[in-house]
């Protein structure tokens, strides 16, 4: 009985194994910023609104670039019809300034982040690091994931659409 239930064990074991999936090696990313947006569903309308500013090629490019992604919902907490009016060809510049806001040169992790830090945005103006509580912030907004690194930078998802001062 002792021999059956070792038997069992070795089994189970090989089977279990067979399930395990291989680690990638996180230095060997392929995908670039775009890509990995395109493939994330819950960045859709940021994806969208990329390609309506015709920003795709230069988050495409060399970089490297730290990106504060907003999410869906991040988006949906704008006021009604925001969106919809920013993807507009008419209003491309403002949703030029407004996506170019949420990307920063450079590739920034989140343990180079420091409390009260401030960064020059690609836009122009300046966005400000907030540590609390274990989570950081950018300017309003909340890092819900970090460091999702990509060929030419990096990608921080955020909860809310951060806008430049005006």
């Amino acid at each position: 009985m002792k021999k059956l239930g070792s038997i069992v064990m070795v089994a189970l074991m090989i089977f279990a194994s067979s399930f395990t999936t291989k680690t990638p090696n996180v230095h060997e990313v392929e995908a670039d910023i775009v890509d990995l947006a395109v493939a994330t569903d819950f960045l859709s309308t940021l994806v969208a609104a990329v390609k309506a500013g015709d920003l795709v090629g230069v988050l495409k490019g060399d970089g490297p670039f730290t990106v504060f992604a907003p999410t869906n919902e991040a988006f949906a907490k704008l006021p009604a019809g925001t969106v919809e009016n920013l993807l507009k060809p008419e209003n491309k510049a403002q949703l030029v300034a407004v996506l170019t806001y949420h990307v920063v040169p450079g590739k920034i992790m989140s343990k180079d982040l420091k409390n009260g830090q401030t960064a020059a945005t690609v836009q122009g103006k300046n966005i400000t690091v907030t540590l609390k509580d274990g989570k950081a912030m950018i300017n309003n907004a909340t890092v819900t994931a970090a460091d999702i690194e990509a060929s030419n930078g990096v990608v921080h998802v955020i909860d809310t659409v951060i806008l430049p001062p005006m």
